[in-house]
């Protein structure tokens, strides 16, 4: 009950600065020559800054910062998808945006440079960095500008209402493609650190196997790292995806992305993942350090057995079992 009276508090709070940020936010897309402007997402950020000096102890300095997400039209660039960050001056340099739009000009220019046949990110149509009054003090928004995808996200295609209608053509092939994604991330020298289906789009309206079948791109880098120098020992990402050795304090790795991969692979194949908590739990934290420590691998129903021996090496708990690559991933994939 306790959690569930300070959640309600939370997002109380968050509803009114919401109406106090969203008319601001709206007006300065508008003179941006965005039109058509719908807001699809708010929610708070935490960032966490050091303060040194020489007479006093370093200090830890929390800052809150909001982040949402927004559909509009563009004369020049059609129908977009508006990925924006609102944070105070103290902390814009190290938002999360601003990296993530690092790590998308990266990836757009590999692309362009290496002649990549499929994309593996979104194209940065343009981004914003601009100062604000909001709530009721100076602010730093800065805005990524990408291409929208109507289709929605791979988390759509498993949700309750669709995943009954994917025949397992379309399974396999939205695992080989979600594979070969992120290998090909690997490849360019990149971690992804937040694998999920949520985090995959589509870029075709048709899955019909026989027809159109979609191209898939990965989307929100905001944890994304150089696989030669990750620098997060903290367990950052979506919990129901992280590796045991992130739980454990250790940086991220080429293996961590794949336990993620292999966390879809079972949701892909089954419809469930194979790692829950209870939505009530007291301390989710470690209820979760639980279930990826120390709870078994999942037997898959009998139809998907030639799969195991994949997800049992993709989930395995210590690294050095895990697959040591996402090609050799792909490499298994196709003698199944």
């Amino acid at each position: 009950m306790k959690n569930s009276a300070s959640n309600s508090l939370i997002i109380q709070a968050l509803q009114a600065h919401a109406q106090q940020l969203l008319p601001t936010v709206t007006q300065v897309f508008s003179v941006l020559q965005y039109g058509e402007i719908v807001h699809q997402r708010i929610g708070q950020t935490n960032t966490v800054h050091t303060k040194k000096s020489q007479n006093t102890p370093t200090q830890h300095i929390r800052k809150t910062g909001y982040q949402g997400l927004t559909r509009a039209t563009h004369s020049q660039f059609g129908h977009v998808m508006i990925k924006w960050q609102l944070v105070s001056h103290a902390s814009h340099d190290s938002s999360d945006l601003a990296h993530e739009i690092d790590v998308l000009r990266s990836l757009n220019l590999l692309s362009q440079t290496q002649n990549h046949s499929a994309a593996i990110a979104p194209l940065i149509l343009a981004h914003h960095k601009l100062d604000v009054q909001a709530l009721g003090q100076s602010q730093h928004l800065t805005a990524l500008v990408m291409v929208y995808y109507p289709n929605g996200s791979l988390a759509k295609q498993l949700s309750r209402q669709k995943y009954p209608l994917l025949t397992n053509k379309q399974k396999q092939y939205f695992i080989k493609q979600t594979a070969n994604l992120i290998a090909n991330l690997h490849n360019t020298g990149w971690l992804h650190n937040d694998i999920k289906p949520s985090n995959i789009l589509l870029s075709y309206t048709s899955i019909d196997s026989n027809h159109i079948v979609p191209d898939l791109i990965l989307i929100d880098f905001a944890l994304a790292e150089k696989v030669d120098k990750p620098i997060k020992a903290h367990p950052f990402g979506t919990p129901a995806y992280l590796a045991p050795e992130r739980w454990q304090g250790q940086a991220a790795t080429v293996q961590s992305d794949i336990y993620a991969f292999g966390i879809m692979m079972v949701k892909i194949l089954t419809g469930a993942r194979p790692f829950n908590i209870n939505t009530q739990s007291s301390d989710p934290m470690i209820d979760w350090t639980i279930q990826h420590c120390q709870q078994p691998i999942p037997r898959l129903p009998t139809e998907y057995s030639h799969y195991q021996f994949i997800i049992d090496k993709a989930l395995a708990k210590r690294i050095e079992k895990r697959y040591q690559t996402m090609d050799k991933i792909l490499l298994d994939l196709d003698r199944v």
